[in-house]
């Protein structure tokens, strides 16, 4: 069952040791390696989430898998939540490791949803514009393509929202011909 306030303390816990060590970058590093496999393999995540499998299986198949690829930072905390029997909430406190680390770093997301994708001029040519229009120098991009809107796009930035898709011009159309009362009337 999610429980997204211990995994915030279990992500703040982290992010405190790996300031402590002077290792902040490389265990986000790490972060966003394990939040890829977990996005790619639900089979891993299914072996954090099995009761069946014993901790220490759990242990030397995250081993295994993980190799090289992370740092002994993480590797503890992976064997931390094991010795726990927390392992299951792991791929819950990679994204809130990674929101914390952002608000750390003052990195602020913008998310842009277009109807086709974008080259990478015209990304890196709204990131400008954000910056110049929010006064933020720490701007990251997340693009995502949904077909619904038809054309145009959307901009997302914290409660903020710029709508410039025909599907919302469309539906405001609608919406005025609805109102209308003269046009309801001729008919």
């Amino acid at each position: 069952m999610p429980n997204p306030r211990l995994a915030s303390r279990y992500a703040k816990a982290l992010l405190d040791l790996a300031k402590e060590k002077n290792q902040v970058a490389a265990v986000f590093a790490d972060i966003q390696w394990l939040q890829a496999v977990c996005k790619e393999s639900r089979e891993f995540v299914n072996l954090l989430r099995s009761p069946i499998i014993k901790a220490d299986k759990k242990k030397n198949i995250i081993e295994a898998i993980t190799g090289n690829h992370i740092g002994a930072i993480t590797k503890g905390f992976a064997n931390l939540l094991i010795s726990k029997n927390r392992e299951a909430i792991l791929p819950e406190i990679l994204p809130a490791f990674v929101a914390q680390y952002k608000v750390l770093n003052n990195i602020h997301t913008v998310k842009l949803t277009t109807a086709v994708p974008v080259s990478d001029a015209v990304k890196n040519n709204i990131i400008e514009q954000v910056k110049k229009a929010s006064g933020q120098q720490n701007i990251e991009l997340e693009s995502t393509v949904n077909p619904d809107i038809i054309g145009g796009f959307v901009l997302e930035m914290g409660d903020k929202m710029v709508d410039a898709s025909i599907s919302y011009d469309l539906k405001a159309i609608a919406k005025q011909f609805k109102n209308n009362d003269f046009i309801y009337k001729v008919r």
